[in-house]
């Protein structure tokens, strides 16, 4: 893409690993890697697997001389990034179901301190309206995945799963690393694949 994004934050790591490691044999340019690191460098990892898979790219060794990250040192790094603000925002969050059995869709307004993950929002919302707002996770190695919202599971058998929009926007992130913005509009979807 124009803005660096090669697929999507998650791929990242590995893409920049993958065009290193093999940008001797690109003819008949070089490939210019700096729109690429910068989509990187504004991104706050919190992963471990996505980190482990930027990491070599973003210090230029391997795994074994990661560990001697000076973050003093580094401060571009978001692998040395700060801690959050501490003001609130406010993040309306919606959830729709126009699929399976009973339709649906309620929405509600949250405040969360500012830096909060998508997680967050999605517990602060539970707390102020468990009937309507409650969700079930299950671990990744890349995170929470939402398994269920207002007792309505996703299914690898009927291809079912709960999709999260920024307005009409898919997110790229889950809701273990999403950070929304003061005023954004997240909406759940309970979509089929």
């Amino acid at each position: 893409k124009n803005d660096g994004m090669i697929g999507n934050i998650y791929s990242m790591g590995l893409v920049l690993q993958a065009l290193d490691a093999t940008s001797k044999f690109y003819a008949p340019r070089k490939w210019d890697c700096t729109q690429a690191f910068s989509v990187v460098y504004k991104h706050d990892y919190t992963l471990p697997m996505a980190i482990a898979q930027v990491l070599p790219a973003l210090v230029g060794k391997s795994y074994l001389n990661a560990s001697k990250l000076d973050c003093a040192r580094s401060s571009r790094s978001p692998l040395c990034s700060s801690p959050f603000p501490a003001d609130s925002i406010t993040v309306h969050y919606s959830i729709t179901n126009n699929l399976q059995g009973k339709h649906f869709s309620f929405s509600i307004t949250v405040h969360v301190p500012a830096g909060s993950t998508l997680l967050k929002v999605l517990q602060e919302a539970e707390n102020e309206e468990p009937e309507k707002f409650s969700f079930k996770t299950e671990q990744t190695s890349w995170g929470p995945m939402v398994v269920s919202i207002h007792k309505l599971a996703a299914s690898t058998n009927d291809k079912t799963y709960w999709q999260f929009f920024s307005g009409k926007e898919p997110l790229q992130e889950g809701v273990g690393t999403y950070k929304p913005w003061n005023g954004e509009h997240i909406e759940a979807i309970f979509s089929t694949y």
